[in-house]
């Protein structure tokens, strides 16, 4: 079965061309070429995975991972943009993306990163040290099936890569964790990771 993704593109023949070769990729596409468009497509159907544009003719990317945050937090999401300076990087990160690409890109890494976090998500979902519910950590409720993270009143979506790090945390409660086995449950090898980048995204 066709896995069913979210493209979210208001450039009509970039939004073609990217519907047509990811559909030959087992991907079942959804188009939408504005925030309106696309939280009506998120009202009508779940998704598994949502490639997002931030520049949108009414309004941003960034509102509708907001909105996906909030509807679907089990849906893995990429952003695709030429909006690719450290604060729009760092923006769609907080907002819960798990990945972010610049134009111009190469289909072939656009494809290998969605199918890279759809992995994380069903190696977390099928996880056997995953808790059966919600788990309190520190002052934060955390649920590995939704995704999600509540701090008070306060919910938080959590990436499929923040859900891996705390899961292993868990388990791993009271003993050091090495950079290494941090870096082999959360990043796939064709991701070229490194020692910084963990520090980083632990910091963050």
């Amino acid at each position: 079965m066709d896995t069913p993704l979210l493209l979210v593109e208001d450039d009509t023949n970039v939004a073609r061309t990217l519907s047509e070769r990811l559909g030959g990729e087992g991907f079942a596409v959804t188009h939408a070429g504005s925030v309106a468009e696309a939280k009506t497509a998120i009202a009508q159907q779940r998704f598994i995975a949502a490639i997002l544009d931030v520049g949108l003719p009414d309004g941003t990317g960034f509102q509708v991972a907001r909105h996906l945050s909030e509807t679907s937090p089990q849906t893995a999401m990429l952003f695709l943009t030429a909006y690719g300076t450290p604060e729009d990087r760092i923006h769609g990160l907080e907002l819960g993306a798990d990945d972010y690409m610049t134009k111009p890109f190469a289909f072939r890494e656009l494809v290998l990163r969605v199918h890279n976090i759809l992995k994380r998500a069903r190696d977390i979902s099928q996880s056997t040290a995953a808790p059966a519910g919600p788990v309190q950590i520190g002052i934060a409720l955390v649920d590995f099936a939704r995704f999600t993270a509540h701090s008070g009143q306060t919910p938080h979506r959590l990436t499929h890569k923040e859900c891996a790090v705390l899961q292993l945390l868990l388990e791993k409660a009271g003993k050091a964790v090495s950079r290494d086995e941090i870096l082999s449950r959360a990043w796939a090898p064709d991701e070229f990771p490194t020692e910084r980048t963990v520090d980083n995204f632990i910091l963050r």
